[in-house]
């Protein structure tokens, strides 16, 4: 049976007798009901709101949710898997996903397998999918990217759809490993490597409709992009330059695109307007999240925004059809470089609405005490201080200062760090209240330029033969090119470097280090925001301290903000109009990914989340596969 015809068939069977007054009024809120059932794209809607209409777990009976299923996503034996960040899809009650080495359709109620197709070689996207419902004569298709190939499936069975392309697939000139964009007849990707740029393909054919390319390197790394449907406006997000952010002095002509968003006529490719939200970016503040677009009441009217979250730690409203600022954004003088050859930009574009929504400078007296934590953390982060030569900031956009050869150590600390305030999961919205939802972390990148020696050293830059051939490389009195201020509590190593340890990273500035907001987008005020996670080996009255977290929320009419995310093996359910945290649940992992709520053919409303932390800050001891999970009231 086919993915639609799953809860036809429900309702019909309960239409086979004739219907009772009860009946028919029970028929109509199960209409209703299920007219919100589906997650059919990566953010729920091409506005990217990752809203529900789902009322049925409400915040009076979500404490109430248990787990209904779970589903594996592992690799085959002897394969690798990087950790999964998928975002599921749901349509006409089946579940479709991407695996370690597979494609797969499961029943949203039970999690049970319907078809699966197995990768000859490669992976699929790691992130998520794209579901065309097809047109008359031309059945429903699931397509999904594995590096630099599209695929087309059949929806129904799981085959290659042989008409797509050569053979069910086709090659792109870039690898893209976010879920494509489906728009109308239009499947949309970005690109993760060179030649970058946005494209798009006919969903029927595979033939390239259109292409919108810069520089080489104007890479789109979004897991998605968002898209004003009445408008056909598209909004393409782009990272900074490369090989090597942290120095520029050799970039004669950039790309004025890079680190920008970009509207563009989702039929044809042209563009329209862009934004740039960093200059002569020299921090790895790369935009990774799509952008949100909802309406936010006026005066008079309401207004078209476009809501950015980024890694700079600022959140940017601009009007969505011209790309104006809907509050003051200042062009704010910002410091210079001091590295030779280096011209940082005199100024950087800094929201005056909403405030930083993570910490964005730093004070001697911002580090951490006991009394915040514990005393072995504590001398831990002071020792790293010192060992540091003492840590500069000169507020928000401080550049690395320069270290000449075989003078002392005099380290910059830059708020955010290269982790960024908001990575790839974005933000969310209520369009009914006007809220925008973000996650943000705060954390610390410490260190100097010096000359690039081309030793073995220089190689670690995570820019490979590139990076060597740069006069500056970024390095720190740790070791590395990307040392961050934090711990990893008392199993910290000696080198303080990322990769040490065996628990979760613990920043060495004060709490909170993760945070959960609403954002009035009509006032551009915070409405509120709470410490996200916590640190579990802390006494009890210090554990909410907020951890870094990867990934994003969802939000639904009933009022509730759904978010995993950080890095405590935890996932929260939140009130949406207080930030009153209302349910929560372990995991066996850690989940960096965006949730999806739904509702299945049995008439319950489901929640589901992939479980699969595999980065840095998580806790390298916990033990569990990766898995898609699904919870549901009794």
């Amino acid at each position: 049976m086919r993915p639609l015809a799953a809860l036809a068939a429900v309702l019909l069977a309960a239409c086979s007798e004739p219907p009772q007054p009860e009946q028919v009024a029970g028929a109509a809120a199960t209409a209703e009901f299920m007219r919100g059932a589906d997650w059919p794209s990566y953010n729920r809607d091409l506005a990217g709101t990752r809203f529900s209409p789902l009322r049925q777990i409400s915040p009076t009976n979500v404490d109430e949710l248990r787990q209904a299923w779970s589903y594996p996503l592992g690799p085959a034996a002897g394969a690798r898997s990087e950790g999964s960040e998928l975002t599921p899809l749901v349509v006409g009650g089946v579940l479709y996903a991407t695996a370690a080495d597979r494609v797969v359709a499961l029943r949203g109620d039970s999690g049970a397998e319907l078809w699966r197709f197995a990768l000859p070689q490669g992976a699929p996207s790691q992130r998520g999918l794209a579901y065309w419902p097809g047109d008359a004569g031309v059945p429903a298709r699931i397509f999904f990217t594995a590096g630099r190939t599209l695929v087309a499936l059949d929806a129904a069975t799981g085959q290659k759809v042989l008409a797509f392309g050569t053979a069910g697939e086709i090659s792109m000139p870039a690898a893209y490993a976010g879920a494509p964009t489906r728009f109308e007849d239009l499947l949309i990707v970005g690109s993760n490597g060179p030649p970058g740029g946005v494209r798009a393909y006919d969903a029927r054919s595979g033939e390239e409709r259109w292409s919108f390319t810069g520089a080489p390197t104007l890479l789109h790394p979004a897991s998605s992009l968002a898209v004003d449907v009445d408008r056909a406006l598209l909004y393409a997000v782009f990272a900074g330059p490369e090989p090597d952010v942290f120095y520029g002095g050799g970039r004669a002509d950039e790309d004025p695109h890079q680190s920008s968003v970009v509207a563009l006529d989702a039929r044809t490719g042209r563009r329209r307007w862009h934004f740039q939200t960093v200059h002569h970016d020299i921090w790895d503040y790369d935009l990774v999240a799509a952008p949100v677009l909802l309406d936010a009441p006026g005066e008079d009217r309401s207004r078209p925004i476009l809501a950015l979250a980024g890694r700079t730690g600022y959140l940017y409203l601009l009007d969505r059809v011209t790309g104006e600022p809907v509050f003051d954004i200042v062009e704010t003088p910002v410091p210079a470089s001091d590295v030779p050859g280096e011209r940082a930009s005199p100024t950087q574009p800094v929201p005056q609405k909403p405030s930083a929504i993570a910490r964005v400078s730093y004070a001697a007296d911002d580090i951490v005490t006991a009394s915040d934590t514990t005393a072995e953390h504590a001398a831990y982060c002071r020792t790293l201080r010192d060992r540091s030569g003492g840590l500069q900031s000169s507020g928000p956009f401080t550049p690395y200062r320069y270290r000449a050869p075989d003078k002392q150590p005099r380290s910059t600390i830059v708020f955010p760090g290269s982790l960024g305030a908001v990575s790839w999961g974005g933000a969310a919205a209520d369009p009914e209240r006007g809220l925008i939802f973000v996650n943000t972390s705060s954390e610390g990148s410490i260190g100097w330029l010096e000359p690039n020696t081309g030793d073995s050293t220089s190689a670690q830059t995570g820019q490979g033969a590139r990076a060597e051939r740069m006069p500056y490389r970024r390095t720190s009195a740790v070791g590395g090119p990307l040392a961050r201020f934090w711990s990893y509590d008392t199993a910290a190593d000696s080198s303080g470097n990322e990769q040490g340890g065996g628990s979760a990273a613990w920043p060495c500035q004060k709490p909170p280090w993760g945070e959960l907001m609403a954002v009035d987008a009509s006032t551009g005020e915070i409405a509120w925001r709470v410490p996200l996670g916590l640190t579990e080996q802390l006494p009890e009255s210090r554990r909410r301290t907020g951890r870094l977290n990867v990934g994003g929320p969802i939000i639904t009419a009933a009022g509730l903000v759904f978010i995993g995310a950080s890095d405590d093996r935890r996932f929260r359910a939140f009130d949406s109009r207080t930030g009153a945290e209302l349910w929560v649940t372990e995991l066996p992992l850690s989940a960096h990914a965006v949730p999806i709520t739904y509702a299945a053919a049995d008439g319950r409303q489901y929640v589901a989340i992939v479980a699969a932390g595999r980065l840095a800050i998580d806790d390298a001891g916990a033990a569990g596969a990766e898995s898609l999970i699904a919870y549901a009231l009794p």
